[in-house]
């Protein structure tokens, strides 16, 4: 299992990702695309349209890393939304990993009054 240090945020890039990118198809396209530094230390996590691929992708002291996991049953919980890339909790990427949907979890609920 992949750790995600302190320091380091965390993105998810909704929507499917070509899984056929390797480390500069997909560094371009956070540039490009999500408009933000691949060489910035932070974790960017992408998936395919059947959500059984994820890569994510840091850039680690003096060089890229890619991490590469596919399930061989059931699917990662991904959000279709393809609007700007989406900050992530440490929690939640964990979770994410694990297939815990939090992206459907209940909404808190805030009342002024009782």
């Amino acid at each position: 299992m992949i750790t995600f240090p302190k320091g380091r945020e965390i993105y998810i890039r909704p929507g499917a990702t070509d899984m056929r990118k390797a480390v500069n198809g997909l560094s371009l396209l956070i540039q490009e695309r999500m408009e933000m530094n691949s060489l910035s230390g932070n974790y960017y996590i992408f998936c395919n349209r059947r959500r059984n691929l994820m890569k994510i992708l840091y850039y680690d002291k003096n060089g890229y890393s890619l991490w590469y996991k596919r399930l061989e049953e059931h699917r990662f919980p991904w959000p279709d939304d393809e609007s700007s890339a989406r900050k992530l909790t440490k929690e939640e990427a964990v979770w994410l990993l694990k297939g815990i949907d939090f992206f459907n979890a209940h909404k808190e609920l805030k009342y002024k009054t009782v």
